[in-house]
């Protein structure tokens, strides 16, 4: 399997998710919970979320086919759905919009609605792992992705256990930085998607 493929899905995976990003509205989400029940809490999140993305990676390309969406088309609307998120990131507006998705007073465990659906396995996760599995080669290359995305929801949930640490070593500056770097690594990745798809067409494109 190609490196430079697994390093390229490891990214997209990591910015779109933003682990460093979902910390802080974890810590607003479970006020006043024990060591054990923010556990428990960030457990019940990460396996969800992450059976959802196996779903979606075994059976997301046969859904677009008995609708008719081809793939190269998909990469094209992905990769302009992830340039949207690049930029929310780079202006703010993904952090405020996340924290009016979590606040709610009438939720008391927060696992499922919307530390691990939308938070982590948002839209945007959702087409990467699709996108990522359309471009992997064989059982290897799907299984490998697969991989990859596991490996970031298990950097999720690192990030939760230590959200208090990492929010102290950070700051709020420290996150904002980390967020526009993410914003701008991602708007290159979807750029490179929408590229990918129009070859997909079979347009040639020059460079």
């Amino acid at each position: 399997m190609d490196s430079a493929f697994l390093i390229s899905a490891f990214v997209t995976l990591f910015v779109v998710i933003d682990p460093i990003g979902l910390t802080p509205i974890f810590i607003a989400l479970t006020p006043g919970l024990t060591v054990q029940e923010r556990r428990a809490v960030a457990i019940r999140a990460t396996v969800i979320a992450a059976g959802l993305l196996f779903l979606f990676a075994f059976f997301g390309e046969q859904v677009l086919g008995f609708i008719g969406i081809s793939m190269p088309a998909f990469r094209i609307a992905g990769g302009i759905l992830l340039f949207l998120t690049a930029l929310d990131m780079l202006f703010e507006r993904r952090t405020k919009r996340r924290e009016d998705q979590a606040d709610t007073d009438d939720v008391p465990d927060p696992s499922v609605f919307p530390i691990a659906i939308p938070l982590i396995a948002g839209p945007g996760a959702i087409a990467s792992i699709i996108l990522l599995v359309g471009e992997a080669k064989g059982a290897v290359g799907m299984a490998s992705v697969l991989a990859v995305m596991l490996g970031v929801v298990a950097l999720v949930f690192v990030m939760f256990l230590s959200a208090p640490v990492i929010e102290r070593a950070l700051g709020k500056t420290g996150i904002v930085v980390v967020t526009r770097l993410l914003g701008m690594l991602l708007a290159a990745l979807s750029v490179q998607f929408v590229l990918d798809g129009i070859r997909g067409f079979g347009l040639a494109l020059g460079g």
